[in-house]
């Protein structure tokens, strides 16, 4: 942190319980079942926020307050929790930290509450199973983070279990995620025999007391001579990669003079701030071991929002603005999450960047342009909440009284012009009908599902114009059955919902030219629009490109929006199968006006009607979803299991072995993948497990294609009688 942010900071202090430099914002973020939640429970519990320890699979976890969280004993909704750690030894000794836990799910469905907690924090958490390693979810948190740039610790979690291996895990975070993982502590022992740690850096072992502390105390000792030689090994390979980063440590390093623990553990802070670097710290949440080190390594190596670049806004010109934080400046801050509360309606999470947030105060949302107010500010603790009167730089809380705001919205002082980037968000790839049980839920039914909508950018909703029936979509069939039993529990409807449907798309392969034309005369005065497209493909995932090529005036700019309008209407039926189609640039090339007759309704069907002509030539296919999914099965059962994913027109790409099971990843179609955890139980007795996510979209092949378009045409007909 430079001179000029500490006086800051400082500045910033007055009034604050503790100063903006001492405050961590950090997620807990991992693969589905890695013990994130039981982590977070004991963090709580070692800093005095719970004084007992609540477990996951008893339904008694903090951040688990859901029915549905703690029947299926799976994190369904990200909880926000706040807590206080001292440090005993490092660069910040002796002074009181605030850290603000966010708890993530690791559900592939619930992928959304990660992107978004992500958003807003400075730092995580990534936790592993010392078992399992890198698994699939793990990389695509991984990847999560990387894309928001945020700092981040390992946790090899789950040593205590049978097949736990440390450091094959730290080469598995070092191979499959590309990472510059380095342990900071190596474990005494592992599986049954895990019993303390290794401090690599002071070259201590603290060894965990066998008493009803649960891990609250540990004694510190020498090192057993039987683990002296790999904790050298390893200090030294610390103190090499470390010198990398830090040019005076680098010259003592050459110099074969002695490092400090103190330089040594500055030296890691700032490699792990720049991304070069990532700590690694083995434990078991579950045994209490290992958690004090984790929240030490929280407090000295991960960021505060002062260590972070600024958040990049932008003004209504569409300029660059940076937002610092400090509590003199005038507000900016990011509505990252929506929810909705029994007793308080709508709850919006905010983390303020810049300026103080105060009950009472009109806010402008920079989306709407509208004044907000908030009626009541709280801190939350899960879904427990705390009343306060002000909200600092930094922190993260909860407004109510807001109405019309959307996730991702920025809320601001009234005489700042900016917009955050909001968080962005995976499109639904299954859907289906939702049919309430009688009239009197169908009023309710209607709130449920707006409500909801509000809350998760992945639940889409939807009416069929031509039947009428409302369509739900989402990430998985987890994801829709935790909304209909939201549904049924806090909205009390009864409703029944029609089989799940795959969320196709439609893509061109070649280029394409389009005209449209919209010419009405009925005796007054007529309707006239001209657009000229040309079509090409875009890059996989690019999604849609509107390119104005006009010149001369030959389509004045008041009808441009229009014609873009009816394109991107057009592309919601494709030609293929009518699903909607992505990952095209349309450009906007020549066309012509009237006077009296162009109108904005006119220029909107041209462009409807030039879409569907260069539909017509650009060679379109139907794209399918693609799953990534791994398969943990026992030897014996292998080879069936492989052959169950051919069946599935699946695509194997790698088969490892641990430790007398075999590994088995495939890219599945989602549409093959419906009912898929009870085949594979059947197939290997209940002895193999499995994960999945969405990949990619892949063209559909030319038997498949066929049987969709016959239900897509019987599903026509059917509509038209």
């Amino acid at each position: 942190m430079s001179d000029a942010q500490v006086q800051l900071s400082s500045a910033n202090a007055k009034g604050r319980a503790i100063p903006l430099e001492y405050q961590r914002n950090i997620g807990i973020a991992a693969h589905i079942d890695a013990g994130k939640t039981t982590t977070t429970e004991r963090i709580l519990f070692y800093t005095g926020m719970v004084h007992k320890i609540g477990e996951v699979h008893e339904g008694a976890a903090t951040t688990d307050w859901m029915e549905q969280e703690r029947e299926r004993g799976i994190t369904i909704t990200s909880a926000a929790i706040t807590a206080n750690w001292t440090t005993k030894r490092g660069p910040y000794a002796g002074i009181k930290h605030q850290v603000n836990i966010i708890d993530t799910p690791g559900h592939v469905d619930f992928t959304a509450e990660v992107e978004r907690s992500l958003r807003v924090l400075d730092g995580a958490v990534a936790v592993f199973c010392a078992v399992g390693g890198v698994q699939p979810q793990s990389e695509t948190v991984w990847r999560q983070m990387n894309k928001y740039g945020v700092p981040r610790v390992c946790f090899v979690n789950k040593m205590d279990r049978t097949g736990a291996n440390f450091f094959r895990v730290v080469e598995d975070i070092r191979k499959k995620l590309g990472a510059n993982a380095h342990p900071l502590y190596l474990p005494i022992g592992s599986e049954e025999n895990f019993s303390g740690l290794i401090d690599l850096i002071r070259m201590q072992a603290h060894f965990y007391t066998v008493d009803d502390s649960q891990g609250s105390h540990y004694t510190e000792e020498d090192i057993p001579t039987a683990y002296l030689a790999e904790a050298k090994k390893y200090h030294e390979i610390l103190k090499e990669e470390l010198a990398s980063f830090d040019d005076e440590l680098a010259e003592k390093y050459l110099a074969d003079e002695p490092i400090s623990d103190l330089e040594m553990m500055r030296a890691i802070r700032k490699a792990t701030l720049s991304h070069h670097f990532v700590g690694v710290i083995p434990g078991s949440a579950f045994k209490n071991k290992g958690i004090q080190k984790l929240l030490n390594c929280v407090v000295n190596y991960l960021p505060g929002p002062l260590d972070v670049p600024a958040a990049i806004g932008r003004d209504s010109d569409g300029k660059p603005v940076e937002v610092y934080p400090g509590d003199d400046k005038k507000l900016v801050g990011l509505a990252f999450k929506i929810a909705t509360d029994p007793f308080v309606g709508k709850l919006v999470f905010y983390r303020v960047y810049q300026g103080t947030i105060r009950k009472g105060d009109a806010l402008i949302n920079s989306r709407t342009g509208r004044t907000e107010r908030v009626s009541r500010l709280v801190k939350m603790r899960a879904n427990q909440r705390d009343e306060i009167d002000l909200a600092h730089s930094g922190d993260i809380c909860a407004i109510i009284g807001v109405k019309d705001i959307r996730t991702g919205d920025t809320l601001c002082d009234k005489s700042e012009d900016v917009i955050l980037e909001p968080p962005t968000f995976p499109e639904p790839v299954i859907k289906m009908s939702v049919e309430p049980a009688s009239k009197g839920d169908q009023e309710r039914l209607s709130i449920g599902l707006q409500r909801l909508a509000e809350e998760d950018p992945t639940f889409v909703v939807s009416t069929d114009e031509e039947t009428g029936q409302t369509i739900i979509a989402g990430m998985g069939e987890l994801h829709l059955d935790i909304i209909r039993d939201r549904l049924f529990r806090e909205f009390k409807v009864e409703a029944s919902v029609g089989k799940p449907q795959i969320a196709y798309r439609e893509t061109i392969t070649h280029n394409a030219n389009g005209v449209g034309k919209f010419v009405r005369q009925s005796g007054g005065r007529g309707q006239y629009g001209h657009a000229e497209i040309k079509m090409e493909p875009l890059e996989k995932g690019k999604g849609f490109e509107f390119v104005n090529e006009i010149v001369g005036g030959v389509i004045p700019k008041e009808y441009i929006r229009p014609v873009e309008e009816g394109v991107k209407e057009a592309m919601r039926n494709g030609t293929v199968a009518g699903y909607p189609v992505v990952d095209v640039r349309v450009r906007l090339v020549f066309g012509s006006f009237h006077e009296v007759d162009s109108s904005e309704m006119a220029f909107k069907m041209a462009g409807i009607f030039a879409f569907r002509e260069a539909m017509k030539v650009a060679q379109p296919i139907l794209l399918e979803p693609i799953m990534k999914v791994e398969v943990t099965t026992p030897e014996d059962y292998s080879g069936d299991v492989m052959g169950d994913v051919n069946r599935r027109r699946g695509q194997v790409h790698s088969i490892d072995s641990r430790d007398n099971a075999t590994i088995i990843n495939a890219f599945v179609p989602l549409e093959c993948m419906f009912g898929y955890s009870t085949d594979v139980r059947s197939i290997s007795k209940g002895r193999a497990s499995y994960s999945m996510e969405p990949s990619h979209f892949e063209q559909v092949p030319n038997s498949v294609l066929e049987k969709i378009i016959a239900a897509s045409t019987r599903k026509g007909a059917a509509r038209t009688i």
